[in-house]
């Protein structure tokens, strides 16, 4: 964590970012090192300054291109289940939208490899995370359905928008004993899954409803 996130950091009171962490906690989040992530994470950063003042609610926000912010629940959510069992080494994140997500995952992940179709989110976060100084992220402006053939396998693939049904290409680009995070889905009709692939084949498992922005092929 580098001087100038601590400073971004600063920017919010402590006890404002205490009680996000305890929320989260009470809506169930165990992993501490999840929890100590989003806490050092400086959220304010990714929105636009007229809604820095909401960045620490646990709700989704605007960043345009009706793109949204997830809620932090939602973020640490995903990240701790796709920490579930072991430590990350190269993680595909599809859809960086602001960057935040992106933030998180490298702090614990040794790289982070991501992909957005909206090159003006790609270039704001792109500014972000150089000036927090994630530099083990790397990003491109690409179709998420596609992920990054070159790049694979992952260790760990998150995806931060909804398919419509579970996207075997995306599975195709994990390692074995890796894992995928995704919500899958249309409209609010979606459920989050975590996807392990095993040497015999792929599990699936249901973790709950949400609802997240469509995935969209193309770009824009």
């Amino acid at each position: 964590m580098n001087e100038l996130m601590l400073n971004g950091i600063g920017m919010t009171s402590k006890r404002t970012r205490e009680r996000l962490v305890n929320r989260l906690k009470k809506e169930g989040v165990t992993s501490r090192l999840v929890l100590k992530t989003i806490q050092q994470t400086p959220r304010h950063i990714f929105v636009d300054e007229a809604l820095s003042h909401r960045a620490y609610e646990d709700t989704a926000l605007p960043i345009g291109f009706s793109q949204t912010l997830s809620q932090p629940y939602i973020v640490a959510r995903m990240t701790e289940l796709l920490l579930t069992g072991s430590s990350l080494g190269r993680v595909l994140e599809v859809g960086t939208g602001s960057g935040y997500q992106t933030a998180v995952l490298a702090q614990l992940a040794d790289e982070v490899f991501s992909v957005e179709r909206i090159k003006s989110l790609q270039l704001k976060a792109a500014k972000r995370l150089s000036l927090l100084g994630l530099h083990n992220t790397y990003l491109k402006v690409a179709d998420g359905h596609l992920g990054w053939e070159q790049q694979a396998p992952f260790d760990g693939i998150m995806v931060t928008a909804a398919p419509p049904q579970l996207p075997e290409v995306l599975i195709d680009q994990l390692a074995v004993g890796g894992r995928m995070v995704v919500p899958v889905g249309k409209n609010r009709e979606q459920m989050l899954y975590l996807i392990t692939k095993t040497a015999a084949g792929v599990q699936v498992r249901e973790i709950e409803k949400v609802h997240f922005v469509p995935l969209l092929g193309g770009l824009k």
